[in-house]
């Protein structure tokens, strides 16, 4: 599905300096009536969340933060409740193997949007840890391309 048509709501900046993503999926996320209305209103945190697949083979999403809606009194739920998110059983066995068979693995969340249909959606990354040099390295690099890039800018501008 091209990116245009998706409505981003939130972002995980942090998993791309502190993993490698490996492989990109989209899961659909299961939410209460409360939940879908503050996620619009971009009530919406993945920053310290990440997914897993439990023993009986459902993939759920731990730590992701929707704020409790305004006018949603009674009907909020917890803010941090466990999410159970929907891929396909085809999909999430070859996750799972992916995960088993490899080390240092995760499933982390990358972005929450809404897609055409106004469904809340997830990506996940199958992401590996970066070491701190790795993360420095990749910090000097962004910076002599930035270097780069203005130093051409101030060129043309002569």
């Amino acid at each position: 599905m091209p990116k245009h048509q998706r409505k981003v709501i939130a972002n995980n900046k942090k998993a791309f300096h502190d993993y490698t993503i490996e492989e990109r999926f989209e899961a659909g996320i299961v939410l209460t009536g409360t939940e879908i209305k503050s996620i619009r209103a971009g009530g919406v945190s993945i920053k310290e969340s990440y997914a897993k697949i439990t023993n009986k083979g459902e993939l759920i999403i731990t730590g992701m933060r929707i704020a409790p809606y305004e006018q949603g009194n009674r009907f909020n739920t917890d803010p941090l409740r466990v999410r159970t998110l929907l891929m396909h059983k085809k999909e999430i066995n070859k996750l799972y193997g992916t995960i088993k068979t490899q080390q240092g693995l995760t499933l982390i969340p990358l972005s929450v949007y809404l897609d055409e249909h106004g469904r809340c959606k997830v990506e996940l990354g199958l992401a590996r840890g970066k070491k701190l040099y790795d993360k420095r390295e990749a910090d000097a690099k962004r910076d002599a391309e930035r270097k780069m890039d203005k130093a051409i800018k101030a060129s043309r501008h002569r």
